[in-house]
């Protein structure tokens, strides 16, 4: 593959001497317009790459915060097409942040994949994060995906042992995303020493970038994972910022987007100082 924005960013975070900030929220939640006005927002905030979920009926990798963020996007009428849209619409604006689309396969599926990866790759998509097809099924995704130039990012796990792990990194690229915990997202973030141990180990198989996620909530706990990890990703914190300036009805407020903006700074001045010691 020729060089990426996710290459670009990450190369560029590495020379800043800090980790990036990888940030994660749900297409479409609460909303379609206040969606993506956060997610227009983000960049200048302090994000220096962006997971943009998309919504799915059965998330089985997802913790309460993301599943009810979910549902608030397919309540809202989210769809895929709507999801690309919210992508074409956000390089009008700025040409350089990578977006990276998570999910899962069944809404790929239905659309066909081929289809798909032409259309991801001409809205602006940068990579993918699909959590339910392994290695043994790159033919279905991922190697179109590769070829059209998007990354294929895979999620490494305290359970992926040395004997596994060539196998998913196989056909990785863009970055490596090490899930922390054997559990859900939003769980607590594991122990700081052991993921560090674990993102050496993975450093040892590949030269792509390591970034760490699920459990992350505070700057704090953003620098303490920075000073390893080449990226630190957070997401149920955000949804959950989301839901909580919602008003009682579940409509968005005048405080939607700044209660994400607003810790999304915070979590980057974390990564900032994750290595200023």
């Amino acid at each position: 593959m020729t060089e990426t924005r996710i290459d670009r960013r990450f190369k560029a975070c590495a020379e800043a001497g800090r980790p990036a900030l990888v940030t994660f929220i749900t297409a479409g939640d609460p909303d379609l317009k206040t969606s993506q006005d956060v997610l227009d927002a983000l960049p200048a905030a302090g994000a220096d790459v962006i997971e943009l979920g998309m919504p799915f009926s059965d998330p089985m990798a997802e913790g309460v915060p993301i599943q009810l963020a979910t549902q608030r996007a397919l309540k809202a009428g989210q769809t895929m097409a709507k999801t690309l849209q919210m992508v074409r619409d956000f390089r009008k604006k700025d040409n350089d942040t990578p977006i990276v689309l998570m999910g899962y396969y069944n809404p790929i599926y239905v659309r066909d994949p081929k289809v798909f990866v032409k259309e991801a790759k001409d809205a602006g998509v940068d990579g993918l994060i699909i959590v339910d097809i392994p290695p043994e099924a790159d033919d279905e995704l991922c190697i179109p995906a590769l070829e059209a130039g998007i990354n294929f990012i895979r999620l490494a796990t305290p359970t992926t042992d040395d004997k596994r792990l060539p196998a998913v990194l196989a056909n990785t690229s863009g970055f490596v995303y090490y899930v922390s915990v054997t559990g859900i997202t939003g769980s607590a973030i594991a122990d700081t020493s052991r993921v560090a141990t674990a993102v050496n180990r993975i450093k040892g198989h590949t030269d792509l970038p390591v970034a760490v996620g699920f459990g992350v909530k505070t700057a704090d706990q953003a620098a303490e994972i920075g000073k390893d990890a080449d990226g630190v990703v957070v997401g149920s914190v955000l949804v959950n910022a989301i839901k909580d300036s919602l008003d009682d009805a579940g409509i968005a407020t005048e405080k939607t987007v700044s209660a994400v903006t607003t810790l999304v700074s915070d979590l980057a001045g974390g990564v900032a100082r994750a290595r200023s010691s």
